[in-house]
């Protein structure tokens, strides 16, 4: 069973999703970043594939894309960092790119590159539901790829019900139509939750997208299986230019 169903089957709540940029605050930091993400209790991370035009980040995730590409991170050169990877991280693991720099790469070449390397799911915010279906979903699959959609609370009720019906994982909800950053309150999201939770869908839910503090998480938490955490974690790189404090602080300010 892929990691990621595993962690949903047997863990129901309070689930935490860390992101991170790879190359970020500095290039050889993706391996240490994992296993300290790991041995803090994080559950599942989403590992940021650098591009020069992150369309749904805000200004936190584009200014560690740009320092992580100009500290020569590629896609090749994570596929190297990960190449050993599940001798000691045992969490599941997604790939968070944009659809430019997989497809300059190569579709299937990435999903293969995921699959050696013990990568569990995939992230691309820019591949329209009508293309992956038709010409990507099945390659996927053959990788034993899980294929992660967002929706915001503008998307149609055909379209969440579209994307729960072919794809597994779960379904990354955005907590606003804006891009990623820091929101001190969810309170006028609680109708939009309520609404994707009165629609019973098979697939689990994360909450993501301005979550920096344990007002914020425990909210998310009340509404879905957990909740993803970005830019307060970049931002805490930011702050101590060190993993192991990055992580200390942000697990502080999420109440940890």
């Amino acid at each position: 069973m892929n990691r990621i169903n595993k962690l949903f089957q047997l863990k129901k709540e309070n689930i935490l999703s860390v992101y991170f940029t790879a190359g970020f605050p500095k290039l050889e930091d993706t391996v240490s970043t994992l296993e300290c993400l790991q041995a803090n209790g994080v559950d599942l991370v989403e590992v940021g594939v650098p591009f020069s035009d992150p369309l749904a980040d805000g200004v936190v995730i584009q200014n560690s894309s740009q320092q992580a590409l100009k500290n020569g991170m590629s896609i090749r050169t994570l596929f190297k960092q990960l190449t050993d990877i599940r001798l000691q991280i045992h969490i599941p693991l997604v790939m968070m790119g944009y659809l430019n720099p997989v497809m300059q790469f190569g579709f299937e070449n990435f999903c293969a590159e995921c699959s050696r390397v013990g990568v569990d799911g995939m992230i691309i915010p820019d591949l329209p539901m009508a293309d992956f279906l038709s010409e990507y979903k099945e390659i996927a699959e053959r990788y034993g790829l899980e294929f992660i959609f967002l929706i915001t609370p503008e998307t149609s009720e055909e379209r969440i019900r579209e994307i729960d019906d072919h794809t597994n994982g779960f379904i990354y909800m955005v907590s606003s139509a804006a891009v990623t950053g820091v929101q001190n309150s969810f309170d006028s999201k609680v109708d939009y939750f309520n609404r994707i939770n009165s629609m019973h869908l098979k697939n689990p839910r994360l909450i993501g997208f301005g979550i920096s503090n344990k007002a914020t998480r425990d909210m998310v938490n009340r509404y879905s299986s957990g909740a993803i955490i970005g830019s307060a974690f970049i931002k805490a790189l930011n702050e101590t230019h060190d993993v192991e404090k990055g992580v200390e602080l942000l697990l502080k300010k999420l109440g940890e």
